[in-house]
């Protein structure tokens, strides 16, 4: 009797000595989650995300203060940048920028946050970023910063503004999210862009970016001073092959298209191989 209360008296003294060490290391080892987008800091996508997201792990804003829409992959330069951290009664820590989305990622990557996240997601932003829009926006702009510095990405994008369509992209980011811990997928340099349309959603398809030019529109007009402006429209994609993000979103599936940062056309290199012929030596004298 004297020796089972020694072996069980042991293993426990054991366990309460290595308990504190065990209570530290989930949060040393925390998964980190940095947020942005190109609304602003008080965009209602972004606030969505923050509440799907907080169960997954500790999440860090940086975003814009002003809107942002439409700036592409902008980056401040020549500048200084003004940040404003603000805690939030959830906890979350929550850094206002002037800057575009690309530099509150890399400002946040390289000098707010004390390690690097474990993926860096952009939006929601209001309104859809099909096809080569996404050149143009500023949502994939920081999704694409991310990747140059070599974290996994997501950029997302509803079509609509209602508070149903943001809940529902959000939930599926966690969604996606964890499918992709779980399958050791968020690679470093891979960026995905995904766009969730409004109303009933058919699932979820893997797609390849469309790259069917949209139709713009810049009205030439005249101001009652006789000033001549410009006020610049452009209409939605209708559709496109299918297989591409356009063919699916239109017809009510949530997109996912993988992206990379090498836009070589690899295609090309062989019916442009001569031009590797050129030489100084052959080209005329001025």
């Amino acid at each position: 009797m004297r020796h089972w209360k020694r072996t069980c008296f042991l293993p426990l003294v054991f366990l309460l000595l290595i308990l504190p060490v065990a209570a530290q290391r989930p949060a040393a080892e925390q998964f980190t989650i940095l947020l942005s987008n190109d609304d602003g800091y008080d965009a209602p996508g972004l606030r969505a995300l923050v509440e799907a997201l907080r169960p997954v792990g500790e999440i860090i804003v940086a975003a814009p203060a002003y809107e942002q829409s439409g700036i592409g992959h902008a980056l401040t330069l020549r500048a200084p940048v003004l940040v404003s951290e603000r805690k939030q009664p959830n906890g979350v820590t929550w850094y206002s920028i002037e800057g575009p989305p690309a530099t509150c990622v890399r400002l946040a990557v390289e000098s707010l946050l004390p390690r690097r996240p474990d993926v860096v997601i952009s939006g929601i932003n209001r309104g859809d970023n099909l096809g080569i829009t996404v050149y143009h926006s500023g949502t994939l702009g920081a999704a694409r910063e991310a990747a140059i510095v070599n974290l996994p990405a997501i950029g997302v994008s509803i079509r609509g503004d209602d508070a149903e369509t943001y809940a529902a992209a959000a939930s599926y980011i966690r969604n996606l999210v964890e499918q992709l811990r779980a399958r050791q997928a968020l690679r470093p340099g891979l960026f995905l862009n995904v766009n969730v349309p409004a109303g009933t959603r058919r699932g979820v398809r893997l797609t390849r970016l469309s790259v069917k030019p949209r139709y713009d529109r810049f009205e030439r007009r005249v101001s009652p001073t006789g000033r001549l402006y410009v006020w610049p429209s452009f209409d939605q994609l209708e559709d496109d092959a299918e297989g591409t993000d356009v063919w699916a979103f239109v017809r009510g599936f949530i997109t996912v298209t993988p992206m990379t940062l090498d836009v070589t056309a690899s295609e090309t290199n062989e019916a442009l191989r001569t031009l590797e012929s050129w030489s100084p030596a052959a080209s005329p004298a001025p």
